[in-house]
């Protein structure tokens, strides 16, 4: 199966212990000279700070409820790591399922050669409500400076049956040592996802239960590198999963072990299911306007631009609603799941076969298929059936979507779909298969004195039409010209004009007048780079090494068509050669044709990408690839006084 997919199911398979080193913890409060006295990590030398030790201990009480008390140290190297002082814990706590309970956190510094420890106080620890259910724990500790020791600990319970919380050994910082110590009754039975690169150096494991203690030490930071998907879909974890309960002498009850059971639990959820019918205030006058147009088209057109205009998004991508599909309604502001149940609502009263999808965005991460469980979705839009190969995705929280266009930040994942009529649930992969178009045409004329004046119109469509609008209207005229301009002082744009800006199902067109000062030109030599206006940046892959996969997330299609007239009194002294270059699993195809005639060069690239997704353990193709491609659109061409 994809790698994308693949599930490593360890459930309680026992491992053969490795040789287990010494933990590195210590008592709460309790710090080792050595590590006040540490100058940088010792395997990550460019870190601004470290996890000296993260663990946790997981226990059970008689009704399966569960108390994780985690204890965590950090080493700050220099003021830029002293950000790490800021601590944000989000939880369940608006039902009560779970608290978090004696918070301890110091500060710890060596003055003088003498231990001093600076205690934060409880009155600035603050609990605030996020929304009805989620709570949030913020502190920040004091006498925070380079070399100083953080560290703080809490218990935090969960009443949820089994609700085993998820376990990162990674982070954006590297981990000197982590580990997982649960004791799990053998009532209750979980799937695992392992996530594991490098070996363990405790790895002791119950046969018979899911109880473990594992440790990995020595873990590498995760960066952000340019295209990866979710930090969550990378980072080396351990997830549990609770598929059934034993109990002794009584009959055994499955959970949310396949798609259907989370589907018919989230119908019969109040804040999800519950609100698919809601009656909305004046809904009457769109859905009568609605029925009144000819094709469902003109009905979806209409009614998603409806409500992404009338409706104001909070900017909190959410599973399940807040306040409620009638009252947010009311209030003119929702979350994604409250603004996309109004519109599934509307167009099943306007005779349109629409249904709620759950789904995960890109930063949340990617659902895996053959893992059920509804905390891998963040929120949900509305899926609508257009034949046997075609489908709607509707996402009105911003107000630059199209209808016709998957929102590109839900694209390359699955999705629940929810049929409550039929009882249908079931998951479906969420792509798109058709390239999004870039058209460049540019006409210029080259001066004798190494200056360039042209024209330039450039057809954007689809997500490029989308960032560019959103852009524009956001940021203004004058910071969507240096985006144009890609931040080249010797580029000057004289004239812009816009055609179809407010007709969302037409590319933007952008019509520009430009001139531009040719740099390391003569008297004798006239040089210039035919790649203006390609918006493709510098190269995003740089880097020898990558340790996350590629996601492009959509294919692209590059069309760049230039002519430029060459100054009288000069003649043609380099030409680049035509070049074809294919990756060598033909998924991105590169070409270049570049020709004169009657005093004018013809440059034409063509750049078609046939796969969005790369995986890192071929990224040495993809590195070279773009190494190559890179080096033929900045190739020079050169014009010498005849």
């Amino acid at each position: 199966m994809n790698k994308i997919f693949t599930l490593l199911f360890l459930g309680a398979i026992a491992f053969t212990a490795k040789a287990q080193t010494t933990p590195s913890t210590q008592p709460y409060g309790k710090v080792d000279q050595a590590d006040l006295e540490l100058k940088a990590c010792d395997f990550e030398k460019d870190a601004n700070a470290e996890v000296l030790f993260d663990k946790a201990n997981i226990t059970y009480d008689i009704n399966y409820a569960i108390m994780v008390e985690r204890h965590k140290r950090i080493k700050i190297f220099n003021d830029h790591g002293k950000d790490q002082a800021n601590i944000r814990i989000e939880y369940f706590g608006g039902d009560g399922s779970e608290g978090i309970h004696n918070v301890q956190a110091e500060t710890i510094n060596l003055n003088n050669g003498k231990i001093e420890i600076t205690k934060i106080d409880k009155k600035q620890i603050y609990t605030q409500a996020v929304d009805r259910l989620r709570t949030v724990l913020t502190f920040s500790f004091p006498d925070v400076k380079p070399g100083s020791i953080i560290e703080f600990k809490y218990t935090q319970t969960n009443e949820s049956l089994g609700d085993f919380p998820d376990w990162y050994f990674q982070s954006d910082l590297p981990t000197r040592y982590s580990e997982l110590n649960c004791v799990v009754p053998d009532e209750l039975h979980y799937k695992n996802l392992v996530r594991v690169n490098q070996p363990y150096v405790k790895n002791i494991v119950d046969k018979g239960t899911d109880s473990r203690d594992i440790a990995l030490a020595n873990i590498p930071s995760l960066s952000d590198e340019p295209y990866m998907s979710s930090r969550n879909d990378n980072l080396e974890c351990i997830l549990y999963q609770l598929q059934t309960v034993s109990p002794h002498g009584g009959v055994s009850q499955s959970f949310s072990d396949s798609w259907k059971k989370i589907g018919e639990e989230e119908v019969n959820y109040d804040d999800f299911g519950g609100q698919f019918k809601r009656k909305l205030t004046g809904e009457d006058v769109i859905i009568t306007k609605a029925k009144s147009l000819k094709t469902d088209d003109e009905k979806i057109a209409y009614i998603f631009d409806e409500v992404k205009n009338t409706m104001k998004w909070d900017n909190n991508y959410e599973r399940y609603t807040n306040d409620g599909t009638s009252k947010a309604w009311d209030k003119k502001v929702g979350n994604s799941t409250e603004i996309n149940l109004i519109v599934n609502h509307l167009l099943n009263k306007a005779g349109v076969r629409a249904y709620p999808l759950l789904l995960s965005t890109r930063k949340n991460g990617k659902v895996n298929p053959a893992y059920p469980t509804r905390y891998q979705f963040n929120t949900s839009v509305t899926y609508v059936p257009v034949d046997s190969a075609n489908y709607y995705i509707l996402d009105a929280t911003n107000k630059y979507n199209c209808y016709k266009d998957v929102p590109h930040n839900l694209l390359n994942s699955f999705g629940l779909y929810i049929d409550k009529e039929k009882e249908n649930y079931d998951i479906m992969f969420v792509q798109r298969t058709t390239p999004v178009r870039n058209v460049i045409l540019v006409n210029a004329d080259i001066k004798p004195n190494g200056k360039m004046d042209g024209t330039a119109e450039i057809s954007s469509f689809s997500y490029n039409r989308k960032e560019r609008v959103e852009n524009y209207k956001q940021d203004g005229e004058k910071k969507f010209i240096d985006y144009l301009r890609e931040d080249d002082n010797n580029l000057k744009i004289t004239s812009l004009k816009f055609e179809n800006m407010d007709v969302d199902t037409l590319p933007l067109t952008q019509n520009i007048a430009f001139n531009l000062d040719l740099p390391g030109s003569d008297d004798n030599y006239i040089y210039f780079k035919p790649n203006l206006f390609t918006s493709l940046g510098p190269n995003p892959f740089l880097s020898e090494n990558r340790q996350t996969d590629i996601d492009m997330g959509y294919l692209n299609s590059y069309s760049i068509n230039s002519l430029y007239k060459i100054p009288a009194g000069y003649k043609l002294d380099a030409l680049p050669k035509n070049v074809s270059m294919t990756m060598p699993d033909q998924t991105i195809i590169f070409k270049r044709v570049v020709g004169e005639q009657d005093g004018t060069i013809a440059v034409r690239y063509s750049i078609i990408y046939k796969k969005s997704v790369f995986f890192k353990e071929n990224y040495a193709g993809l590195h070279d690839f773009y190494k190559k491609m890179y080096e033929f659109l900045n190739e020079q061409i050169v014009l010498k006084k005849s």
